[in-house]
């Protein structure tokens, strides 16, 4: 894993069933710890007659903040699985949740990993993954007149723009890979004549 790519899951949900026991996986992007909690508060707000909503989450691109909750199963049975195939598959930004219905039949404390661990990798196989890129978060600002082509070019020559605003002039969000912001500057001076204007304004994850 490198800092300058993040794989995030896409948000979804999946569901098996082992042993008469009803296990579904919801999975979602998480970009904070507050993000994550409040995922697991949803789910538990959905589900208050599960037997259990057991979690995982991992956030930030080195995976250092993260937490998994067994939510009254057998201690690691659970949670610690599911956190493991997270950090496995070096998915970041995520959070996965474990709803379980119990189906009177006990799994025994390696079925229990297997089958929480097993339902966020389905789920993660299930919704898919999105790959996010580090880049400089770059506004250029373009009177109207130029403001079509500039987009249009923008796109083509494979910028990822974020967001066009229209006020007296034209202002186009897009992210730039960072080592390509002072070579991007030299191509807009000359696409627009020396007409827009470029700000960089920090740096972001964006979905590329």
């Amino acid at each position: 894993m490198t800092d300058r790519y993040l794989t995030v899951a896409r948000a979804g949900v999946h569901e098996s069933e082992i042993r008469r026991s009803r296990f579904r996986c919801a999975v979602a992007p998480a970009d904070s710890e507050e993000a994550a909690q409040e995922f697991v508060r949803t789910i538990r707000r959905e589900h208050p007659g599960a037997t259990h909503n057991c979690f995982a989450y991992v956030i930030g691109p080195d995976g250092r903040l993260h937490r998994a909750s067994d939510d009254g199963e057998p201690g690691g049975t659970a949670g610690t699985p599911m956190l493991q195939v997270l950090l496995g598959r070096e998915v970041r930004d995520t959070v996965a949740v474990v709803t379980r219905y119990y189906g009177g039949v006990q799994l025994g404390a390696g079925g229990l990993a297997r089958a929480y661990g097993g339902a966020v990798a389905a789920a993660l196989d299930a919704v898919g993954t999105a790959e996010l890129r580090r880049m400089a978060l770059v506004t250029v600002t373009v009177d109207h007149g130029r403001a079509g082509r500039l987009e249009n070019e923008l796109r083509a020559a494979g910028h990822t723009v974020r967001e066009v605003r229209y006020a007296a002039e034209v202002a186009i969000a897009l992210g730039v890979r960072a080592d390509r912001v002072p070579a991007f500057r030299s191509w807009l001076a000359d696409a627009t004549s020396g007409a827009a204007a470029c700000a960089v304004e920090g740096t972001a994850y964006v979905r590329v």
